[in-house]
């Protein structure tokens, strides 16, 4: 089992971030690792009908199967290797095995018209 595997196993069986599991997520991710967990920790990952939506410094950035609309996913990033993704997208794994996601009854698309 790879080092993200073995985060993400633990974080759900584990239901909760733990020191370990916090230093795998770090160890496996670095920046990107830390920066998602922040975002988890500050209730920035938001569930609507249509998408999951990651709220960052400057933008909201949509993340779908794994994937996300922002630049170092779009640009950096090999959408194919489980290993590489972008802290939106870190942060919404981790929201999910937590049960830390912001549900809200209701499209994203009305939630953007009032952006």
């Amino acid at each position: 089992m790879s080092e993200v595997e073995d985060w993400r196993a633990a974080l759900a069986s584990a239901g909760e971030l733990s020191g370990p599991i916090v230093d795998a997520i770090l160890s496996a991710h670095g920046d990107r690792g830390q920066r998602a967990i922040e975002a988890v920790s500050e209730e920035r990952v938001k569930q609507y009908r249509d998408f999951t939506v990651v709220v960052g410094h400057d933008d909201e950035y949509i993340v779908e199967d794994g994937g996300c609309t922002c630049k170092d996913a779009e640009y950096n990033l090999d959408t194919d290797d489980p290993s590489q993704r972008c802290w939106h997208a870190l942060a919404v794994e981790v929201a999910e095995r937590v049960d830390a996601v912001d549900h809200h009854d209701m499209w994203y698309s009305e939630v953007r018209e009032f952006l």
